[in-house]
Formats: structure tokens, sequence, C-alpha cells
């Protein structure tokens, strides 16, 4: 366990797993750039699944993503995801 900005995640740190970056690049899709330069593409869809996440599939919720301490939030901090989720449900951008 470890905790970022006040917030405390079960996993292990990883190096690098801060989010610098992000675009929105279509319906449920983000470019997310980590602090180590890396570029991913991120699909929100697998979080729907969850309770929590799935007003994310309202595209004006969607669009209210913002960048907050390294971690994407949504409706002024009412969902994130840590940067960790993020990394491992992303796939590599080749741009």
């Amino acid at each position: 366990m470890y905790v970022v900005n006040g917030v405390a995640y079960a996993d292990d740190l990883k190096a690098d797993a801060e989010i610098e970056d992000f675009k929105i690049l279509d319906r449920l899709y983000m470019l997310v750039t980590f602090s180590g330069g890396e570029k991913r593409i991120f699909d929100v869809e697998p979080l729907l699944q969850y309770p929590a996440y799935r007003e994310l599939e309202k595209q004006e919720v969607f669009d209210t993503a913002r960048l907050n301490g390294g971690t994407i939030t949504w409706l002024n901090g009412a969902i994130d995801v840590s940067p960790e989720k993020v990394y491992e449900i992303s796939y590599p951008y080749e741009g």
C-alpha cells in the first residue's frame, strides 16, 4: 500500500506511474502521457462494469475529465481512477 496526495492505494507504487497529461480521443478513449514520457491508449470501457464508473458512459460526464495530482478525475473528483489502473488496462501508443 502507498499514499499519493492523501489517497491510499492497495497496489505497489510503480515508477513513472503519475499521469502528466491526457487527451480525449473518442468516446471512452484517451491518449495518456505518464511521467516517464510513455504514451498509452486508455479505454475506459472495462471500468463500466463497476457501478462507480457507469456514469462515464455518458459523453457529457466523460468530457468532464481533469488531471488532479497525477490522477484522472471526473465530475470534480467524484469519480477517479488510479494511474496504476490506467496503466494496467491501457495499451502502448504507436504514433
